[in-house]
């Protein structure tokens, strides 16, 4: 009986059903990349029974188990007997017992196959044995559980169409230029080490981009020092908390809110204290007896298109919210996710562009100018603080993508990313106003709302002869994916209302979905 045998890397690879192995002649003399058959093949040679026997009995049982696929290719005679640190002949008499029993088949020119057909009782093909698989439903031990809704857990899947919570467009997206940017980088040896090395703050050129930009457009001035780049303003926001909160805390937040932010408060021990929020934004006054009472731990707001109600705070209680923040020196989040889409006038300027003594934290998105594919968000903080989050984010994510945050910053230098800003502008201002339209016009005795002065997103509130659990299962069952409205509930509130995404939606994907939304509804709860 022959035995292949190939100097030759091995190298694994996983296809549908099982592993393999292949050739590579180009390299040569690198270690053979297989399970730790040291460890699953170790011998006893203290028992009675033979060592070559020893090792067909535990490769037989990994295969049995499933750790060894049908159709996979062990190593070679002498790769094993090196990795076993045996004699080349006991793994030949252990393979030979194998191939008697019919578990593997030489292959030539190829090796040693485990065959495809394994030797039960009757030939049958190989389905793993689910008792013996490491990994099922359940872990074998108890831990923290999140109770956390998910606002699109079932979005994907068969779904033709779909109303998201407020999404850019990711076909309007200059993710081409993005990516040239990214290439460009890519092929300079400097750029690569700095995916290893680069700074954890984010990449200096994108954190003085950024200053750049919120200077010119927010009119907050800050140093690349009061600057940390994270993925997504929900890792900023995320870090702010955990440094800010502790058990007990108290958090003060409007009503409704959103609601990933209020379920972190929570996880991080908060206790939340919920101000009403009305046309003109969250109650300032409200704020002012809590710290009259006993000052908060920690303010939350959302100025500009609060989600989920897509309101602004007015300028009155922003300008009286600013000498609260200053008296009691109260600290402050503020969730900026999508300043730059305003449609009808000047926006507001941020909490963080006054003088608030350093209370405020000031977060922002560039995956809402992007897209949700680009996760890239950024804190404004004193520098003490960024300090800290410096440290916490080491213990969550060592660094960012380097290349990426050096090609945005490229786009804004070169201007790109403004001019995509502006086109996205106008765009979702257009797809506003013709939502808005068709929402009113088709369904204005369903549904409520408000045309939201920016943003991405309608919040709508629906009648109660059309609950939106049944709403949705309807609409699912005509091949559009909205939310139930649970996502946005607010312990016993139940306000059967979702937010609409309307800028990632054109023309035809709007009517359709309306269209989708007056035919369930027309239905009421039948």
């Amino acid at each position: 009986m022959i035995f292949y045998s190939d100097d030759h890397l091995l190298i694994q690879y996983k296809n549908k059903t099982h592993l393999d192995y292949l050739y590579s002649p180009d390299i040569k003399n690198t270690v053979v990349q297989m399970l730790p058959f040291k460890i699953l093949l170790g011998v006893n040679k203290k028992l009675s029974t033979p060592v070559y026997q020893q090792i067909a009995n535990k490769l037989i049982g990994l295969i049995q188990e499933g750790i060894i696929r049908p159709g996979s290719l062990l190593p070679s005679s002498r790769e094993m007997a090196a990795v076993l640190t045996l004699h080349r002949k006991t793994i030949v008499a252990a393979y030979q017992e194998l191939s008697a029993q019919d578990w593997i088949t030489p292959i030539a020119r190829k090796g040693i196959m485990v065959s495809e057909n394994l030797p039960q009782i009757k030939p049958r093909s190989f389905k793993a044995n689910t008792k013996t698989q490491a990994y099922g439903m359940n872990a074998g031990f108890p831990f923290i559980q999140t109770n956390t809704p998910l606002a699109f857990a079932n979005a994907a899947g068969s779904h033709r169409l779909i109303i998201d919570d407020g999404f850019p467009d990711a076909r309007q997206v200059p993710v081409g230029l993005l990516l040239k940017e990214y290439n460009k980088l890519y092929q300079q040896s400097p750029m690569r080490r700095r995916q290893v090395f680069g700074n954890q703050a984010g990449a200096l050129s994108l954190r003085l981009a950024i200053n750049k930009f919120l200077s010119g457009t927010r009119g907050i001035h800050s140093t690349e020092n009061n600057v940390i780049v994270t993925r997504g303003a929900q890792m900023a926001l995320y870090m702010a908390a955990r440094m800010i909160i502790h058990p007990g805390s108290v958090v003060v937040v409007a009503e409704p809110n959103y609601n990933t932010a209020n379920l972190l408060f929570q996880q991080c021990g908060a206790r939340l204290a919920k101000v009403p929020a009305d046309e003109n934004g969250i109650d300032v006054d409200a704020i002012e007896r809590l710290c009259k009472k006993k000052k908060p731990d920690l303010l939350y707001i959302i100025p500009h298109h609060h989600h989920p109600t897509t309101v602004t705070l007015s300028s009155q209680r922003r300008m009286k919210l600013l000498e609260l923040i200053r008296q009691y020196n109260l600290p402050v989040i503020e969730d900026d996710y999508d300043y730059d889409f305003h449609y009808n006038s000047s926006p507001i300027l941020p909490l963080a562009s006054a003088d608030h003594n350093g209370n405020v934290i000031y977060i922002g998105s560039l995956t809402k100018s992007m897209s949700s594919a680009v996760k890239l968000g950024y804190m404004i903080a004193p520098v003490n603080f960024i300090a800290e989050a410096l440290k916490l984010r080491r213990l969550i994510d060592i660094r960012g993508d380097s290349l990426i945050e050096e090609a945005m910053a490229v786009l804004f230098n070169n201007g790109e990313m403004q001019k995509h800003l502006k086109k996205s502008l106008k765009l979702y201002h257009q797809r506003r106003d013709m939502f808005c339209s068709l929402l009113k016009n088709e369904m204005g005795d369903i549904v409520l709302f408000d045309k939201p002065a920016g943003g991405m997103a309608v919040w709508a509130k629906f009648n109660k002869k059309n609950p939106l659990p049944l709403v949705s299962s309807k609409a699912s069952a005509m091949g559009l994916y909205m939310s139930d409205g649970s996502f946005y509930d607010s312990g016993n509130v139940h306000y059967n209302a979702l937010r609409i995404g309307f800028a990632s939606l054109n023309e035809k994907e709007m009517h359709e979905i309306v269209q989708i939304l007056k035919k369930v509804t027309r239905m009421g709860a039948k």
